[in-house]
């Protein structure tokens, strides 16, 4: 929670109002207990001969959910806990929206058979999935989370000093500059059977894939920022006697720094897709092979499993890079959003 929010919720004119439950809320309670007595209540449909598992289990787990946000819910009604009981309300139509989806999911699969199976399975599937395979999914979790942050570090740090150096001196531009134009649209994977024959295992060369991805959109925002800056800043700087190396330093760097995050951003995400790319091809662990793994077994239910911890993944390091930027830009920090 922000420390806006936190503000808001401990205002005086907050303080005076009493909680009361909304009928949104009050809607996605009835929806999640629905959905309960929907997987309970209506046997599942005979697919083959295969016998489903972990039926029971996976109904327990999802009433334990509705009843853990019901006991959230009215312990924040009866004590009046705004803290707790604010974001469920915020989240309300969210939560309604969820179970629907999750309902719908539930009947074309388990209870209708509509959709073919093993492509499509029913929501048990997917907790299934996390149960039995939890320590080869956190495995290939953690060897992704390695070659990711090697591969966006090395990324980041060559192409912000390959877009200061350019951005600054215009001896270096000129060289520098028509070789990014050639090699930098051209899409990472497509040097991956290169790279596989230069670097001697897949694991640096999917460092490099990953690395060569973040460097050109750091490389072309940090020049583009270093280029911006007025020169009457150095101009100021001069006058004072400040050498090049605090003009770099100490100008340059901080006035480029909105241009160098959106390149950290860009890099981000386009080392995400490289890093799929490059671990179902040679790497024995990551989730990319883990995908390509799934698919062989026709094991898709740990296969959208992956896909889910993925997107939470890769979602949260977008958000803690954009925690870092308002906080290095405390100035800037809505002027974009994630």
């Amino acid at each position: 929670m922000s420390s806006d929010t936190l503000d808001r919720l401990k205002s005086p004119a907050l303080k005076g109002q009493k909680l009361a439950l909304t009928p949104a809320l009050g809607i996605a309670l009835l929806a999640w207990w629905g959905l309960v007595a929907l997987m309970v209540f209506w046997p599942d449909k005979p697919v083959g001969f295969a016998t489903p598992r972990f039926v029971g289990e996976t109904h327990r787990l999802f009433a334990l959910f509705s009843a853990l946000l019901t006991v959230a819910v009215l312990l924040g009604l009866v004590v009046q806990w705004r803290w707790l009981f604010s974001p469920l309300q915020r989240a309300a139509r969210w939560l309604v929206a969820l179970a629907v989806l999750i309902a719908i999911w539930e009947t074309v699969t388990a209870k209708l058979a509509l959709l073919p199976a093993p492509f499509f399975a029913p929501p048990r599937a997917l907790v299934e999935a996390y149960a039995t395979d939890w320590y080869r999914l956190g495995d290939s979790v953690l060897n992704s989370l390695r070659l990711l942050a090697l591969g966006f570090i090395f990324g980041s740090i060559s192409g912000f000093v390959t877009g200061v150096a350019i951005g600054w001196s215009r001896g270096l531009g000129y060289w520098v500059h028509p070789i990014l134009r050639f090699l930098g649209p051209v899409p990472s994977t497509a040097l991956l059977p290169l790279s596989l024959y230069f670097f001697p295992s897949s694991f640096s060369a999917a460092i490099f894939l990953i690395a060569l991805a973040t460097w050109f959109p750091v490389t072309v925002l940090t020049w583009s920022g270093v280029s911006s800056v007025d020169s009457r800043y150095y101009d100021v700087a001069r006058t004072l006697g400040a050498s090049n190396v605090f003009l770099i330093l100490r100008v340059a760097v901080p006035a480029s720094l909105p241009h160098v995050f959106v390149g950290l951003f860009m890099g981000l995400g386009a080392s995400f897709s490289v890093l799929v790319a490059a671990e179902m091809m040679g790497v024995k662990s990551g989730l990319g092979w883990y995908l390509q793994w799934a698919q062989g077994w026709a094991a898709y239910a740990n296969m959208y499993g992956a896909l889910i911890v993925m997107a939470l993944l890769f979602s949260s390091l977008i958000t803690l890079l954009f925690a870092v930027r308002d906080r290095v830009l405390a100035w800037q920090q809505s002027a974009v959003k994630w």
